[in-house]
């Protein structure tokens, strides 16, 4: 799935949890648990402070516009120069309540005046809108809104999402149920369907001129990129193909489009190491030719791997693309000129991209990246045309998600380290990082208090070498053995940080680490292979998941890390985790109840057969059925002891409910100890803050409950 940058909240509906402790079924309403004496802070304490997403540029007056999410309460916040050096941010709208109502895909105007917007729904996917509240009429819609940055109040432009200016400034192109409208940005006149095609359509892309509209057309099998022209009223299709197109991207003048084709095909169990070459390809918009410019290597990048952006293609200076390859086992950025010729490696070293944005005037690429400093992110810029390259924030932060002010030199991020929670902020000079938004930190935050995570390293019995964060107690130099939690991330394509997250989910779960860690625990947050940050063959390991579950060797490995430790009582090891590391605690508890003494399960996968329609499809090989039974959690249940809680939204999109209700139905049959909390009308990233409250108390409860509590 893809994780936005948005805050997710998990939520109950109205606060309920079901909870079942065998054998007796109870509905109980569950509150914040009172604080200890010897508490450091409360868990809500450290949620104190706005998360920001959606950082955005503006286009003229070096404005910048991001979201606000504290406590639940989305807002779109606003900053422009105040002096020199200095910037001077305010919200320009009032939305208040913890409503689970999203907010985000933020875009400007041409004239940097306003800022459009989507409010409501599902961000990270189509399907009916969600109903957090349980509301018995159902979940509002989801509307597209535009806010004037001179004040006033928003007004509603229509139904829909994914909204994108006309650089004209006068009409806005938007989803509705997954087909292109358009309406006129001032709210009068009607929207009005533009397209109606097969296909689902994503990826607006207006022209420079305004003058049409690419758009890419899913039609299940293959991808279509299609160019409408508003003068003609017609649909030109670009070199149409059997396989799936992507990303169109504009040339400056609007004559030429590029973009990218992959091989048409089923996804198989085995590593996606390599595959058919995808291509670069370009073509002329007005008449639907077009040519390959470039095609992938064999071997390593010959699958495509893209970065978290939002064009993974980017027209630069002298008519060159940039654009993500593995090629070295690393994501890179190279360019090739569109006159073809041999890429050229922009990027050189053995880390990885994780976002990229171009300069106004095409002629820079700022992006972040893992470059130095494995396990953090760090913003850089590197030339077009000749590249070189600077860091502009070194150090022990956490800095990603650059946007590059309308001067062509100011570039604003969030930023982290691991006291200080993601906020904006914003780089004139190499290494000056000053705040876009002072004092919106609250003065309790209590960062003094958090723990500073150390880096660990150390191999799985196959020789993998798996890199992980350590969350020591304050008081962690006495002799006394403490009982350890294990923590793995979803995904699992991602990547945990030495301090706070910039992906909503993983930002609260870092939050919970450190709150176990006030409590007394040592933490371990394992980045397990199948992750990002550490190269292709990391992220693509042989055996993986349904293929063999490899990963379970990083399981046993940070175990037997954590046993060894002198400050641990081997006896008493938790493990949790959510989604992907939802599988790999029930995975651990599964296979190795003997090393854990409790775990915390949300929303994990724990049949892999009955998840995977490939594999249960006509003509399916049944040995690769056999092979995904094999790796799941419930083929093991014979030999889970350990105390579970498990934990899932019932209006999940990502992993169906039924794979917790198949596992419950096995815990019950095995006689194995767990409770569970079914979240009604929640969706997988779940959209309230005060569930997070009530998820992070529960499990904080159970691991005390069935770990002998912390030794604070």
């Amino acid at each position: 799935m893809k994780l936005r940058v948005a805050n997710r909240k998990m939520v109950l509906g109205n606060n309920l949890f079901l909870v079942l402790f065998l054998p007796t079924i109870i509905a109980v309403l569950l509150s914040p648990r009172a604080s200890a004496q010897n508490r450091a802070f409360n868990i809500d304490q450290i949620f104190s402070a706005q998360f920001p997403s959606d950082l955005v540029g503006a286009p003229a007056h070096g404005r910048f516009a991001w979201v606000f999410n504290l406590r639940g309460s989305r807002n779109i916040w606003v900053a422009e120069p105040a002096s020199e050096g200095s910037y001077k941010a305010r919200s320009v709208t009032s939305y208040a309540g913890d409503d689970g109502q999203d907010l985000g895909e933020l875009t400007w105007d041409a004239s940097g005046e306003t800022v459009v917007y989507v409010r409501g729904g599902n961000l990270e996917g189509g399907g009916p809108y969600p109903n957090p509240l349980s509301e018995p009429q159902g979940g509002p819609e989801q509307q597209v809104l535009a806010v004037s940055v001179r004040g006033g109040e928003p007004r509603k432009l229509a139904e829909g999402h994914s909204p994108t200016i006309s650089p004209k400034g006068d009409v806005v192109a938007y989803l509705f149920r997954e087909q292109v409208w358009v309406t006129h940005l001032d709210g009068n006149g009607k929207p009005e369907p533009l397209i109606r095609e097969k296909g689902n359509c994503g990826s607006l892309r207006w022209s420079p001129d305004g003058s049409r509209l690419a758009f890419v057309s899913q039609r299940g099998d293959h991808n279509l990129i299609g160019v409408y022209d508003f003068a003609q009223k017609s649909v030109v299709w670009l070199a149409p193909s059997f396989d799936r197109d992507r990303n169109p991207e504009w040339s400056p003048e609007g004559r030429q489009i590029a973009f990218i084709r992959e091989s048409a095909g089923p996804r198989l169990l085995s590593s996606r190491r390599t595959g058919q070459p995808w291509q670069i390809w370009i073509a002329d918009p007005a008449t639907g030719e077009g040519h390959q410019l470039w095609k992938a290597d064999e071997g390593p990048g010959s699958a495509f791997h893209g970065v978290e952006s939002e064009s993974e293609l980017l027209w630069g200076a002298a008519d060159s693309i940039i654009f993500p390859w593995e090629r070295t086992g690393w994501l890179h950025l190279y360019s090739v000129p569109i006159k073809g010729g041999a890429p050229k490696l922009l990027t050189p070293g053995d880390f990885e991209i994780f976002n990229a944005v171009l300069s106004s005037d095409r002629k820079e690429i700022v992006y972040s990246s893992n470059q130095n400093d494995i396990d953090r992110q760090h913003v850089w810029k590197v030339s077009v045309t000749d590249g070189s390259q600077m860091e502009l924030t070194p150090g022990q932060g956490i800095e990603v998600f650059p946007a590059v002010a309308s001067d062509g030199r100011t570039v604003a991020m969030l930023c982290s380290d691991a006291q200080n929670p993601l906020h904006p902020a914003f780089v004139t000079g190499v290494g000056q990082v000053k705040d876009l938004a002072p004092g919106t930190i609250p003065a309790d935050f209590p960062k003094s208090q958090l723990a500073l995570p150390q880096q660990v390293i150390f191999s799985s019995s196959d020789g993998f070498t798996i890199h992980g964060q350590l969350f020591l107690p304050s008081n962690s130099a006495s002799s006394v053995r403490r009982p350890a939690i294990m923590f793995f991330h979803g995904g699992p394509g991602r990547q945990m940080f030495l301090g706070w997250h910039p992906m909503d989910a993983y930002h609260y779960m870092y939050g919970m680490n450190e709150y176990l860690a006030s409590e007394g625990y040592v933490v371990l947050s394992v980045n397990y292979r199948g992750g990002t940050g550490y190269g292709l063959d990391f992220r693509e390991p042989a055996n993986f998941g349904p293929a063999g579950a490899s990963e379970f060797k990083d399981i046993q490995a940070a175990a037997l890390y954590l046993r060894g430790r002198p400050d641990v009582d081997a006896k008493r090891i938790g493990i949790w985790g959510g989604s992907y590391g939802g599988y790999m605690t029930a995975l651990g508890l599964a296979r190795a109840s003997d090393l854990f003494a409790a775990g915390v399960d949300y929303a994990g996968v724990h049949d892999w057969k009955t998840i995977l329609p490939s594999l249960t499809a006509s003509g399916a090989p049944p040995e690769q059925a056999q092979l995904a039974w094999d790796s799941s959690p419930l083929a093991s249940i014979k030999d889970w002891r350990s105390p579970v809680l498990v934990i899932q939204a019932d209006d999940d999109r990502n992993v169906p409910f039924s794979q917790s209700v198949e596992l419950i139905g096995a815990l019950r049959k095995q006689g194995v100890e767990f409770e569970q909390i079914v979240i009604p009308d929640e969706v997988h990233d779940c959209l309230r803050y005060h569930t997070w409250l009530n998820f992070f108390e529960a499990t904080d409860d159970f691991f005390h409950h069935h770990m002998g509590g912390s030794t604070r």
